[in-house]
């Protein structure tokens, strides 16, 4: 958490860096320009099931100028957009041509044990140079994603958007939709990547305190408060800008395959409802994702119907998808903005009636910092260090974690319009099952920052023994972070029902963000037996140990 201060680096020249490749211009080479030309056509492939032969391999891709490898599917960073019917027995041949294992998940999908992807777990992955066919049946519709699930090849391109047409019809219709798969791209090897985050965690934290921060708190909140706010942080050795891993310095940030400058821009003719599947199928980053001049009405959150509800900005946590329907009455172009949490970059698409049509684009928000709810939780018990409580890889514990649901987040809070919460979402229909769970699992969160570990209740996946779910059973699963980051938890094979503070259902999501001193609880409906994977979205957080295998049975 301490140590030298980072030189600031400036978003503007990052972004225009970003842009030379894609405008064509400061490429060493014919073979750069070739392989580039390739990587960032504007727009993903699309492909209509239910029978698919896909390959993963490796290609060279440009997204700042220079080339870099990228694990792929048919060849592009994203791979292909998957389209199939509800009802369809689906069938996807992969030809893995790389020299070592890798694997797809079909994340958010309802599927048997041994098609999910997940190495090691419920199948033994793919082996280098031989193919293997997953077969299942579509037994959801909505907006879904897959990726990876083979160390950081996830990191290195392997991932794309799933498009499930519902066989009955979409209950809220459009006249045009487009997919908005944003994603985080790095020139450095994520092996690397992830070897400094252990070695120093806030490696590529560019937005340490600094005096100036501490003289501006000084003149709002007096002397005496600033001082005891900066040495309470120091005595927890915490960072109150502690918001992401790894920022918009090291990270390119692209929607469907294409940078800010390159601007990936949807057709609409003014009057349209035009449907936009907005998908988070980044690594390790949060975005805040507005559209000025257009409201967004959320239809279906996950995937799932949710009752519509309107909103000028909404956070998609990693993994998380959102339908929004938008109707543009103007002939005029509209920026889709997506900043990243710690608000170090951003990705961009257009939505415009002609080609080449460009909006402007807004500045990137001031940083924020973590407040002392983003620290406490709910009430005035102080959060302290855990070492004794949950071991060595806990670094802190939370006595009062807040329960509610209406909280848009840190950076969120200060808005004037509508941002989205979770207290907002409410999936049509209820819950899949109306049972009363018969017992509570409650899970924590935790992690130790300085060393970069990361766990459930103190232990890393390598040490913690399975979860066990009686199979049948309806339970409830309680999670209480107790860090001050973001972890969007994923429970592979089943759904997870979000309950409001007093039990009641609430919406039906594959991911669930559960912010730094929070409590959330879903109820899961244990009726798909095999072994799953269950863990933090955060792909350098899952792979430092949060992570744990569930066991229906």
């Amino acid at each position: 958490m301490h140590g030298r201060r980072l030189a600031p680096f400036d978003p503007s020249r990052r972004l225009f860096v970003q842009g030379l490749a894609v405008a064509g211009v400061g490429l060493a080479s014919g073979a750069v320009r070739a392989f580039h030309a390739e990587a960032s056509l504007p727009g993903m492939a699309r492909l209509q099931g239910p029978a698919f032969q896909l390959a993963v391999r490796e290609a060279a891709v440009d997204f700042t100028g220079r080339a870099r490898k990228a694990v792929t599917l048919n060849g592009g960073v994203p791979g292909p957009t998957l389209r199939w019917r509800e009802g369809d027995d689906v069938s996807i041949a992969i030809d893995n041509q790389l020299d070592t294992v890798t694997s797809l998940h079909w994340h958010g999908l309802i599927v048997p044990a041994n098609q999910d992807g997940v190495p090691g777990l419920s199948f033994d992955g793919i082996p280098a140079r031989s193919r293997f066919t997953y077969r299942f049946p579509a037994k959801q519709a909505g907006t879904y994603w897959y990726h990876a699930h083979s160390r950081f090849q996830e990191q290195s391109g392997l991932y794309g958007a799933i498009v499930i047409e519902p066989a009955g019809g979409k209950r809220y219709p459009a006249e045009r939709e487009h997919v908005i798969l944003i994603s985080d791209w790095t020139d450095e090897d994520p092996e690397s990547v992830y070897a400094k985050l252990r070695t120093r965690s806030d490696v590529y934290n560019y937005g340490q305190p600094t005096l100036a921060d501490f003289l501006r708190d000084a003149r709002s909140k007096g002397f005496r408060d600033a001082a005891s706010m900066r040495r309470m942080w120091n005595q927890m050795r915490m960072n109150p800008t502690d918001l992401a891993d790894v920022g918009g310095a090291t990270y390119t940030y692209l929607v469907n395959g294409v940078t800010p400058a390159g601007n990936w821009t949807g057709d609409f003719k003014p009057g349209e409802r035009v449907r936009l599947r907005l998908i988070n199928g980044s690594s390790n980053s949060i975005f805040d994702l507005r559209i000025p001049g257009l409201r967004m009405q959320v239809v279906a959150a996950d995937g799932q119907d949710i009752v519509p509800v309107d909103v000028d900005e909404l956070r998609l946590s990693a993994a998380e998808t959102y339908d929004v329907i938008v109707t543009p009455t103007e002939d005029r172009a509209y920026t889709v903005f997506a900043q990243s949490i710690d608000r170090s970059g951003y990705a961009r698409a257009t939505l415009a009636p002609r080609p080449g049509m460009r909006a402007e684009v807004p500045a990137l928000d001031p940083r924020p910092r973590l407040t002392m709810s983003d620290m406490m939780g709910g009430g005035m018990a102080m959060a302290h260090h855990a070492s004794t409580e949950y071991g060595p890889n806990t670094d802190m514990h939370v006595d009062m974690p807040r329960t509610n649901l209406d909280d848009p987040g840190v950076g969120l809070r200060e808005r004037t319009h509508r941002v989205l919460t979770y207290a907002d979402l409410h999936t049509v229909g209820g819950p899949l099952d109306t049972r009363e769970p018969s017992r509570t699992i409650e899970l924590h969160l935790t992690g130790n920052m300085e060393r970069f570990a990361w766990g459930f209740d103190g232990q890393k996946y390598s040490e913690a023994k399975p979860v066990h779910f009686r199979q049948g059973e309806r339970l409830r699963v309680t999670l209480v972070n107790d860090t001050m980051m973001n972890h969007p938890i994923h429970l592979h094979g089943m759904w997870s029902e979000v309950e409001t503070e007093d039990g009641a259902f609430q919406v039906r999501k594959h991911t669930v963000n559960v912010q730094p001193a929070q409590q959330v609880s879903y109820a899961v409906t244990a009726d798909n037996p095999g072994r799953w994977a269950f863990h933090c979205h955060m792909l350098y957080h899952m792979e430092a140990g949060m992570f744990r295998e569930v066991v229906v049975s």
